[in-house]
């Protein structure tokens, strides 16, 4: 299906079939990326006497009992209620909304000691504020497959500088997406600068932000814009696994 929208005086559209999943695959009992120490998710098979979910073992039908850690096991979205003891603050009462305008970037981290950071300096040189987008999705450089499968606990992985978080909620970024296990670097002393100050924590909150975590951008979509589907579960808590599909635009 063919959507047509206006956008800065222009008309643009972008196809329902034309998809691209961005969002890793969740492999129970395999290997998938994990981050913070999780472990790898489980899938249970329930029975019950001589009862069993599994087709393979003679049942008739598959019935499981998958256990994961939403934050280190694969793709997720997050909400303010990671970093607050509000219960309301949950993803099921933050996503209203599921379709937004987005900028795809790529950006090779700097270095900075021992750490790999995205600046400040590398996000403003993507002019945010000129391209009324409300969602900003990151790709690390380089872009290796083994993203999908890295175990990223105690590696100190890139992460995005302290002041990142603030400058885009200033920009009204509703919705950040990063292919790293976490914005904010994996051992900080819980400071956590980039989240604290993209859901403008001691303020104004932003109940209705969200960040991504471990989403996957494969190297043949180029940078650009894009329509981003946010696909979450309603769970009521801070985080849920995530798909997340990109529908590239044309402008006429």
């Amino acid at each position: 299906m063919l959507f047509t929208f206006n956008y800065k005086g222009k008309t643009a559209h972008f196809n329902s079939s034309e998809g691209i999943s961005i969002g890793m695959v969740l492999v129970p009992n395999g290997i998938n990326a994990t981050c913070y120490f999780a472990n790898q998710p489980k899938a249970q098979i329930i029975r019950s006497g001589d009862w069993v979910g599994s087709v393979a073992e003679g049942g008739t039908v598959n019935y499981q009992t998958i256990t994961l850690t939403p934050h280190g096991n694969g793709t997720h979205t997050e909400c303010v209620g990671h970093i607050t003891a509000e219960p309301n603050h949950t993803i099921s009462n933050a996503i209203k909304d599921t379709l937004f305008l987005a900028q795809l970037a790529s950006f090779e981290p700097e270095e900075n000691g021992d750490d790999a950071v995205i600046s400040l300096n590398q996000i403003k040189e993507l002019a945010l504020e000129e391209k009324n987008v409300k969602a900003l999705v990151i790709r690390s450089l380089p872009n290796h497959s083994e993203k999908e499968f890295k175990q990223y606990s105690n590696t100190n992985p890139p992460y995005l500088e302290a002041e990142v978080g603030a400058y885009l909620a200033g920009l009204g970024i509703e919705h950040l997406v990063v292919d790293l296990p976490s914005v904010d670097k994996e051992v900080d002393g819980g400071a956590l600068s980039v989240h604290k100050g993209f859901w403008q924590l001691g303020g104004d909150v932003r109940t209705q932000a969200t960040i991504t975590e471990l989403a996957y951008v494969p190297d043949a979509v180029s940078d650009g814009l894009y329509m981003l589907q946010l696909g979450v579960p309603l769970w009521a808590s801070d985080a849920a696994p995530s798909n997340l599909i990109l529908y590239p635009i044309t402008l006429d």
